[in-house]
């Protein structure tokens, strides 16, 4: 009889494990559409380079036997075809189309031009406002709306979120050796309360330490507090070095040579400096008499962090050192190193394509998780008002 009662006894669940289900509720509530946007737009952005490289062939151009044409060169092509903006960078990388970059935030406007480097024939002029992934891309970060405006609701809902993420893992945590068979495992062939149920806790578990770090790296970005936090941790207890502009000595701007103009001075520096080199070389515009001429040299065209930045005195052509996180590579630290991977991380790439495919599936993740919550939420709650209509009868 004793027995029998106790088998009748329901489980109790703890004060704790209560508030930690209503703050996940109301926060699932709360985040839940920005959440869901979030994860669409980060499948479509999954694998924005190899969508690019496969549908736009004027990324392209075959190698010859012949000397690419010098910055100064595609500068003009570049600029026949955005009369009046202001010229970031000029890009080279064997194999591909050399890039020039309009590039201005106030007032805001991103243009690219694809040229052939060796007969300077403009390929293809872009506005970057009517670009399929560039749209995508401020809907990720701002909503489409104004940055000060999309920013900080896109940062709090992923902060939200990452609480969600703890509370879930506490929520999920099996209570005994029995209850942990079910947590671990994901039953396709069940009812589909159940099914919806299990892709909600089982598949969440499993991929929030993949969706994890995606949302912190989204932080990083969203809030200076965090990321300011992020390389305290990781460095040991130091601040991050903020960056500062490099500049020029003006002193010598009487005794500089102006025969050459000074960017196509430093890129054959640089192309003396690493003779052989096959990655990307991105030449950026001075922006005024003090300004120095940056130069980034990318290894790997499918990652950002390992680029070395150098800087150079546009009148003396002498190197400047700097100690901000973006320099050459082989001076950043660990915490700096870091830091530079944050995007590589965010996007996965920073493990190749095995990466972009677990940030790909943990996003389709991210976006069924409100779903599948809500779905939850709403058959208990249906559950328990039939209960209540069938006790009152």
């Amino acid at each position: 009889m004793q027995a029998g009662k106790a088998a009748k006894k329901k489980h109790t669940i703890s004060p704790f494990k209560k508030t930690v289900g209503k703050v996940h509720l109301w926060l699932g509530l709360l985040s839940g559409l920005i959440v869901c946007f979030m994860g669409i737009t980060g499948c479509i952005l999954a694998f924005q380079r190899e969508i690019e490289n496969v549908s736009q062939p004027y990324r392209y151009t075959e190698i010859r036997e012949e000397p690419v044409l010098l910055p100064s060169r595609l500068k003009k092509i570049a600029e026949k075809e955005f009369p009046g903006k202001k010229l970031h960078s000029i890009s080279y990388q064997p194999g591909k189309s050399a890039v020039a970059s309009f590039y201005n935030e106030a007032p805001s406007y991103y243009y690219l031009v694809y040229i052939d480097p060796y007969s300077g024939k403009a390929l293809k002029a872009k506005d970057m406002d009517e670009d399929f992934f560039r749209i995508i891309i401020d809907g990720h970060f701002y909503l489409w709306l104004p940055h000060h405006i999309g920013q900080p609701i896109v940062a709090s809902a992923t902060l939200i979120f990452v609480m969600l993420l703890i509370s879930g893992i506490i929520l999920w945590w099996p209570r005994n050796k029995a209850a942990r068979k079910q947590r671990f495992s994901l039953k396709l062939n069940a009812r589909w309360r159940r099914v919806n149920y299990d892709l909600h806790n089982v598949l969440g578990f499993y991929m929030t330490w993949i969706i994890i770090f995606i949302a912190l790296t989204g932080l990083v970005w969203g809030f200076q507090w965090f990321a300011k936090s992020a390389y305290w941790i990781t460095s040991g207890g130091k601040a991050q070095v903020e960056y500062t502009e490099a500049l020029s000595d003006t002193a010598m701007i009487a005794s500089a040579d102006t025969s050459v103009m000074v960017i196509d001075r430093v890129f054959a520096k640089v192309k003396a400096e690493h003779p052989g080199y096959t990655g990307i070389m991105e030449v950026h515009m001075p922006e005024h008499a003090s300004s120095s001429v940056e130069v980034a040299l990318n290894p790997d065209e499918d990652t950002y962090w390992k680029t070395d930045y150098l800087f150079y005195d546009q009148y003396t052509l002498q190197e400047i050192a700097v100690k901000h996180s973006y320099g050459k590579l082989k001076s950043a630290s660990t915490a700096d190193k870091i830091a530079r991977m944050n995007y590589d991380i965010h996007v996965g790439a920073v493990l190749g394509l095995p990466g972009k495919i677990m940030a790909f599936f943990a996003s389709l993740l991210c976006a069924s998780m409100p779903v599948t919550g809500f779905l939850i939420w709403w058959g208990r709650k249906n559950k328990r008002k039939k209960k209540n209509n069938r006790s009152s009868l």
